[in-house]
């Protein structure tokens, strides 16, 4: 079983590790503006306490929405605060997440996101509002055996196959078709075998934990093929970091059962997407913030956390759904939340109210999020929201009881919704980005670099012709 290493460790603990362990790589993980994980592997000969402590030069360049190609040299500086062996590699491998430093000038490159996440806890505490922002979120995905893609300029389309799928009902399979399997939006949640992904999510949940993952649960989701673990609340930065180990242990482990998964949020037409559900509570010390006697038992305070996330939800969508495929799910009747409104009582509510045993576990669930982002900007972006809410007291307006799906045009008339494409978010983000700028978190250069790489998806999604356009115009 993978040890689990402490925090708050020295170079020379970490040299120390290194022998005890027999560790022969150390695996420098940073992420990109788009989301992913990535890595640069060094052989133990070739880390000291200078490279842990100053980190090592790369090239900048390759990461796309980074420096040019003229200033690439770049600083991946190890966070001795965040380690772990890494439970899948054949050659005993010590994983140490990075941020980015500037090469010349060796301060936080503005344009990292775990440097900018960075930011945002300290912005919190410099404002005096609280010292601890808690975020939990719920990433989804799916399950495939196979999938198929092609995009040539004279052939498109993709294939994906499960054996779950209902498509499957009629199959015939060499040792039979046992003919257990979830019905469309049948998933949540019967037991095996028609949930045929049981002892794969256990092991999910030991690949959470031997990465240092406090676990909590498994279960499959409303989809055929789809899947959620949970996992226990923490910081920002190191939520973040949580979420980006969790992809890694689902893809690895999915791997390793001969299968593929994606945290793409709308893969399957006509059933649910996948979103992640983000649970978020202020604090000051051992005193939870969000706790009062307003609505649902909030404070004040949590009740304009809510208005400032309401307020900024469209610029928010560039960073929590920030693919082109993310507008697929938010679309009514397949439990995505669209519209803008907070309720305790029901889930189609962009904001959900959580019932609570005690004032500890006050908080709001946003729940228009996904998985395919980046958590660090996510989280970060919500965050910034939220404060604003607070200092410029922003009321988020009456709550909504009622099943939002089920009003008439004319009561949800006046409710405002995310936004329906990514180039409404990337415009939104442009036109409201003021309140990411408070205490220098976000930059104007940032946001003008992720907004440009952003536009080079949409441009791609906009300028290829999509299959069911040959259905629909073909003979015009």
């Amino acid at each position: 079983m993978t040890k689990i290493i402490g925090n708050n460790m020295s170079s020379n603990d970490i040299l120390k590790i290194m022998k005890d362990k027999e560790i022969e790589y150390i695996d420098l993980r940073f992420t990109d503006p788009r989301g992913k994980l990535q890595h640069l592997t060094m052989d133990s000969t070739a880390v000291d306490e200078s490279m842990l402590n100053d980190g090592v030069f790369f090239d900048g360049s390759s990461i796309a929405g980074w420096k040019a190609i003229n200033e690439s040299d770049m600083i991946l500086k190890p966070d001795l605060s965040r380690k772990v062996i890494d439970p899948f590699t054949t050659h005993n491998t010590l994983v140490l997440f990075c941020d980015i430093l500037d090469a010349i000038k060796k301060d936080p490159y503005e344009r990292d996101p775990r440097g900018i996440a960075k930011k945002a806890e300290s912005y919190l505490k410099e404002t005096g509002i609280g010292d601890k922002a808690y975020f939990g979120p719920e990433p989804e995905f799916f399950v495939f055996d196979d999938v198929r893609i092609k995009n040539e300029m004279n052939e498109t389309g993709f294939v994906i196959d499960s054996a779950e799928g209902p498509y499957n009902s009629g199959k015939k399979y060499e040792n039979g078709n046992m003919g257990h399997r979830p019905g469309i939006k049948g998933g949540y949640f019967p037991v095996p075998p028609v949930d045929s992904a049981q002892d794969m999510r256990g092991e999910y949940l030991k690949g959470l934990r031997d990465v240092g993952i406090i676990v909590e649960k498994h279960h499959h989701e409303v989809a055929p093929s789809q899947h959620e673990l949970g996992m226990k609340f923490s910081t920002l930065v190191d939520q973040a970091d949580n979420v980006q180990l969790y992809k890694y242990v689902v893809q690895m482990v999915s791997h390793s059962f001969g299968k593929t998964a994606t945290f793409m949020p709308k893969p399957v037409k006509g059933d649910n997407g996948s979103g992640m559900h983000i649970h978020q509570s202020l604090w000051q010390g051992d005193t939870p913030l969000f706790s009062g006697h307003r609505y649902s038992g909030l404070s004040d305070t949590a009740i304009h956390y809510i208005g400032g996330i309401l307020k900024h939800a469209k610029a928010i969508n560039a960073f929590s759904n920030a693919t082109t495929n993310s507008y697929k799910r938010l679309i009514p009747g397949f439990e995505a939340p669209v519209l803008l409104a907070y309720s305790a009582r029901n889930r189609s509510a962009s904001c959900r109210i959580p019932i609570t045993l005690s004032n500890k576990g006050a908080r709001c669930e946003i729940r228009f999020p996904d998985a395919a982002g980046n958590p660090y900007l996510t989280f970060s972006a919500m965050l910034m929201a939220g404060l604003d809410g607070i200092k410029n007291k922003i009321d988020p307006g009456e709550s909504f009881d009622k099943d939002l799906y089920t009003l008439s045009e004319d009561e949800i008339k006046n409710i405002p919704t995310v936004c329906g494409s990514l180039r409404e978010a990337m415009e939104s983000l442009d036109t409201d980005r003021n309140f990411l700028k408070e205490g220098n978190v976000f930059s104007d250069d940032q946001i003008d670099a992720y907004i440009a790489l952003k536009f080079e998806e949409i441009y791609n999604l906009e300028h290829t012709p999509h299959p069911i356009e040959f259905d629909m115009y073909y003979s015009s």
